[in-house]
């Protein structure tokens, strides 16, 4: 397969500007590790197989928000609840 090149993004999204380029591919990425599936077969990481999306032209600042999860956020929130005492330190 061809190397992906920042061009061939730039030149799908209609944007000459790299960084909102970044922008996009970062958003893509999170998606990825939420659980989305990929749009376009590789065996690349997730950066990669991201920018390979973009430059397919299946993923887009238009498109972005279309993308959902296939699983749920598992990540636990740091902040106690309102209702748990917090630890007292004995001095």
């Amino acid at each position: 397969m061809a190397r992906i090149t920042v061009e061939d993004c730039l030149s799908q999204i209609g944007n000459e500007n790299r960084f909102s380029l970044i922008h996009l591919a970062v958003e893509r990425i999170k998606q990825h590790r939420k659980g989305a599936p990929f749009l376009v077969k590789c065996k690349n990481k997730e950066i990669v197989a991201s920018l390979r999306e973009i430059a397919s032209g299946e993923v887009s600042f238009a498109t972005i928000r279309n993308f959902t999860a296939t699983k749920e956020d598992t990540s636990v929130p740091t902040a106690q609840k309102s209702d748990e005492q917090p630890e007292q330190t004995i001095l």
